[in-house]
């Protein structure tokens, strides 16, 4: 039976919610509904919490000075537009909020209706999915068998995901925060759309200032927290949750996305050892990257897609995350090393030409053997069709040095920053499109969508709303602006 309550905020505002009698229940708190299901109250099963005034600090300054989901004019984070505030809106589910009575608590958005399963998400008759939460591990882990294809979206779409948590991330770390406890359970993801959202969000820590209050989540814990848990807290030897230990957690959830597997469950094994002690060592002290190309003591049987199917940049940080820093922090590549490494590797994507294929892209790295991992089909086009994106170099006219490349498919669009060499694909980047490609009887054509000073390799302007046709070796500007690229085109022939 559910009834209508009232949550009294800190300023004496009241918010109704509806009580249930086994609201959604976690670690650390329970969860109520708004009427309207706009919004949650979120309780802490530690009553003691609310009487705590470093908790109660800790959480006035996430939802303050924090806070990058609220402009800086109304309180949020230091340097926060409206504009910025509205992207990270949509990629943590920040508190708003504290509640103060009739129990300590917090008030947060509710996920959007893309993040909870439906009637039709499980493919097992007699499990109802609807209305429970879309957490990462439904998708990585052996529990997917359990739901319906449909759930699953593609290779780019779980690309996507690995490459906003990144993002999502950089901007926690940027601000001096810690999540100290990334897991499967505390981001959810919906393939479908290629969205994600980060929860959990009370738990930061500001180093120094804010230490952390959870260790984290079994399969995500940095080897050294792991190792050094036999410490009592307090000992200088007890490694605690801290950004570098993030950087450890948001590599396994990238690579869980990516290949749909834990990096460090393989086949090695402890067997004179209790099953606790023995998971402590495999995700501690002996912890072992399942594709070391090393020491393949670790190394799954039946291994088929591989860190190097997916380019070089994917490949480079999975070695670095897992071989250099797995057992050095100081040597873990940094969120933003993964969100430009990942950026790069969705230049190479491309639609793979079976129909049948479950992944639907794939990374198209080797222009000599363009095939997919996942079906091995070659692609069937005779013309492998890549931009070579070039910049002025500073004080010399005329000079130019490339700086990215980017794989051409048919419908392809580009954007800002394929157009301008001092635009990133980041938060801050225009999402309009501003050209697109066109393969038409085997030829490739640039169309014009609204490029002013668009031309074409003899210098003539191209209007909005025409084409140029693509040769080998051209050379063109699509803007006239100081910033703009030149690109040139290169056809290869598979």
């Amino acid at each position: 039976m559910s009834r209508i309550a009232e949550a009294i905020l800190r300023d004496g505002t009241k918010l109704p919610y509806v009580v249930t009698d086994n609201p959604p229940s976690g670690t650390m708190k329970h969860t109520y509904f708004s009427p309207d299901k706009s919004y949650v109250v979120q309780f802490f099963n530690d009553a003691d919490m609310g009487r705590n005034m470093y908790t109660r600090d800790r959480i006035s300054a996430i939802i303050g000075k924090y806070n990058p989901t609220v402009p800086e004019e109304k309180g949020g984070a230091k340097g926060n537009t409206k504009k910025l505030a509205e992207y990270f809106s949509g990629l943590f589910c920040w508190p708003v909020e504290i509640v103060v009575a009739p129990e300590f608590g917090i008030v947060c958005p509710a996920y959007p209706q893309n993040y909870f399963f439906d009637e039709n998400s499980a493919n097992v008759s007699g499990l109802n999915l609807k209305g429970k939460d879309k957490k990462s591990r439904w998708f990585t882990s052996s529990v997917r068998k359990y739901l319906n294809n449909a759930e699953f979206g593609n290779f780019k779409s779980m690309l996507k995901i690995s490459i906003l948590l990144a993002r999502a991330v950089r901007r926690m770390h940027s601000a001096g925060l810690a999540h100290s406890d990334l897991s499967g359970n505390n981001v959810l993801i919906d393939p479908k759309t290629g969205g994600c959202v980060v929860i959990d969000i009370d738990s930061l820590v500001v180093p120094g200032i804010y230490p952390p209050e959870v260790a984290g989540t079994k399969g995500y814990i940095a080897p050294e927290v792991v190792d050094s848990a036999k410490y009592p807290y307090g000992d200088k030897r007890r490694c605690q949750p801290c950004i570098e230990t993030d950087l450890h957690s948001m590599a396994v959830l990238i690579y869980e996305y990516l290949f749909k597997r834990h990096p460090l469950e393989g086949k090695m094994r402890f067997p004179q050892f209790e099953a606790e002690e023995e998971d402590n060592l495999l995700m501690g002290k002996y912890a072992l990257f399942i594709e070391n190309p090393d020491d393949t003591r670790n190394r799954p049987d039946d291994l088929i897609i591989k860190v190097s199917d997916f380019g070089e940049y994917v490949e480079k940080l999975c070695l670095q995350a897992f071989v250099d820093g797995l057992h050095d922090p100081k040597k873990r590549p940094t969120a933003m090393d993964w969100e430009r490494g990942l950026i790069k590797t969705w230049e190479m994507l491309y639609p793979c030409e079976n129909r049948e294929c479950g992944a639907e892209w794939f990374i198209l790295y080797d222009e000599k053997n363009p095939v997919c991992p996942y079906c091995h089909s070659r692609i069937k086009s005779r013309q492998i069709v890549k931009f070579l994106f070039k910049k002025e170099i500073n004080g010399r006219k005329g000079q130019w040095v490339q700086y990215g490349e980017t794989v051409v498919y048919d419908k392809m669009p580009l954007y800002a920053w394929h157009v301008y060499s001092d635009i990133f694909d980041d938060e801050k980047a225009d999402r309009d499109e501003i050209a697109y490609i066109v393969k038409n009887n085997d030829k490739w054509f640039l169309v014009n969508k609204k490029a002013n000073g668009m031309r074409s390799e003899d210098g003539r302007i191209i209007p909005i709303g025409e084409s140029v046709l693509l040769k080998n070796g051209d050379f063109f500007r699509i803007s006239e602006n100081n910033n703009g690229s030149l690109i040139e085109v290169s056809i290869r022939q598979g």
